[in-house]
């Protein structure tokens, strides 16, 4: 017997996706992390744990605002 097969996942594009809405940013979700990735090069993906992404988001946010 075959075990079940994982879903793919299903990623979910950022609400700020640039001017031509080519350039985002995707996240999904593989218990117990995070996946990001940028939906131009779909292959490379990074794995974080809810509290990585969420420092990476600050750290990104408070560059941007500076």
């Amino acid at each position: 017997m075959n075990p079940p097969a994982t879903p793919e996942p299903r990623w979910q594009k950022s609400s700020f996706s640039g001017v031509d809405g080519e350039d985002c940013v995707e996240v999904t979700h593989a218990e117990p992390h995070l996946l990001l990735r940028e939906s131009d090069d779909p292959t490379i993906a990074l794995t974080l744990s809810p509290p990585a992404l969420l420092s990476l988001i600050r750290q990104t946010k408070d560059k941007t605002e500076t």
